[in-house]
């Protein structure tokens, strides 16, 4: 389960933070490089490319230092090159050392110091997340200042992925516990700090590029794309987080079903632009006593799910009906069948089922929309077929006493 919040979106952060890298790399080449430095900082591009694709493949099972010395001498033709995982407290080495690189790797972190000396043909760099060290990185050979730097953060952003697996694994036998909390609030400062020291990192390469050419501009297009996801990520973990942890109190008030849906609508109406929208109430002046954001978060979820997997130019319905003492939400849509294994499970926390791997995704929208329904009382459920497509429910009591 763990890996499935890990998969869609670090790959994702991964990528964008390469991207800005090739950004800054390219702006120095537009001021400074001739054509002889083109071809090479082209050379280091495609190589940095590769070490960030090849680091995906990595089975984050395992510690990953010492297949990433291996990788990084390989793709960069290093004479040697040596890490330090500042957390385990160990050393990985690649190539031939004359003195002890475990001593010299520790003194860069230890001492801060990222260089470059032409003389020796050592790299240095400490290895951060944010303004926070993690480890030091070292080689020996022939690469620029840019390129170590570049090498350092996808190396930091994998130590990152490991450890963020490893929490997320045990979470999830500590479901119930304060550590919950804990890992979750963990995970989410790990998802956003290398997406929004790409983002300023962006912002400098931009200045000295000036005007923008075409395919500058699309890769501008891409990290605003990237931190719309990240935005979006930290807001559904941070959520989830707090309904778990109590730190959410219901505070029920008289709701009107229709301007909760224009609300929500009014939310995601950027996705619903292209969309058909049905909406079929059972009564125009329905109204619900619930806590109003954490029932919109709910219905936020189901019509955003229904826009990502709905077929192109099919219709998705919301519909709100009186069924005894509950009020019960409805949103439909045409897509992929959700395997009749996965329909208990979807709900759950980071789970994604097999018919959603084509889309991106964290596994967290749906765990908050079941939080939401059971903090009310109410419950959730799914219905699903090839023909008659998928519908989310939502039954909620329609008057609700404040629960915890």
């Amino acid at each position: 389960m763990a890996a499935s919040l890990l998969g869609p979106n670090i790959p994702e952060i991964v990528a964008a933070s390469v991207i800005v890298l090739a950004v800054m790399l390219g702006s120095s080449l537009a001021v400074r490089a001739r054509a002889r430095e083109a071809a090479s900082w082209r050379k280091q591009l495609g190589d940095l490319h590769e070490l960030a694709r090849r680091t995906l493949e990595i089975d984050l099972k395992n510690d990953p230092g010492q297949h990433l010395a291996e990788l990084v001498r390989d793709i960069f033709a290093l004479d040697a090159v040596v890490l330090f995982d500042a957390d385990l407290h160990r050393t990985y080495q690649a190539g031939r050392w004359v003195h002890d690189p475990r001593e010299l790797a520790q003194n860069v972190y230890h001492f801060g110091t990222s260089d470059d000396d032409r003389a020796t043909g050592l790299g240095r760099r400490v290895l951060r997340l944010g303004a926070v060290p993690i480890g030091s990185l070292v080689v020996r050979g022939e690469t620029s200042p840019l390129t170590n730097s570049a090498i350092a953060s996808i190396i930091a952003t994998t130590f990152d992925r490991y450890r963020a697996f490893a929490s997320e694994s045990q979470m999830e036998s500590e479901r119930r516990t304060e550590q919950l909390r804990t890992t979750v609030l963990d995970s989410l400062a790990h998802a956003y700090k290398t997406p929004l020291t790409a983002i300023r990192a962006a912002s400098t390469g931009l200045t000295e590029m000036g005007r923008l050419s075409p395919p500058q501009a699309e890769l501008v297009a891409l990290i605003d794309e990237q931190a719309g996801v990240l935005n979006e990520l930290t807001t559904r973990l941070l959520t989830t987080a707090r309904l778990d942890a109590g730190e959410v109190a219901l505070s029920s008030e008289p709701v009107g079903v229709r301007s909760l849906i224009d609300e929500v609508m009014s939310g995601l109406r950027d996705r619903l632009a292209s969309m058909n929208v049905s909406i079929q109430l059972e009564d125009e002046e329905l109204e619900l006593c619930c806590d109003r954001s954490l029932m919109a978060a709910l219905l936020t979820q189901y019509i955003d799910n229904a826009c990502k997997y709905s077929i192109h130019g099919t219709t998705i319905s919301i519909g709100v009906s009186r069924a005894d003492a509950e009020t019960v939400f409805s949103v439909h849509s045409l897509g992929p069948e959700i395997p009749r294994a996965d329909r208990d499970r979807i709900f759950d926390r980071y789970y994604r089922s097999s018919a959603s791997s084509h889309v991106a995704g964290t596994g967290v929208g749906l765990a908050v929309a079941k939080r939401a329904a059971q903090m009310h009382g109410g419950h959730v459920w799914v219905s699903s077929g090839e023909s008659e497509g998928t519908t989310f429910f939502a039954a909620i009591p329609t008057s609700v006493l404040e629960r915890s």
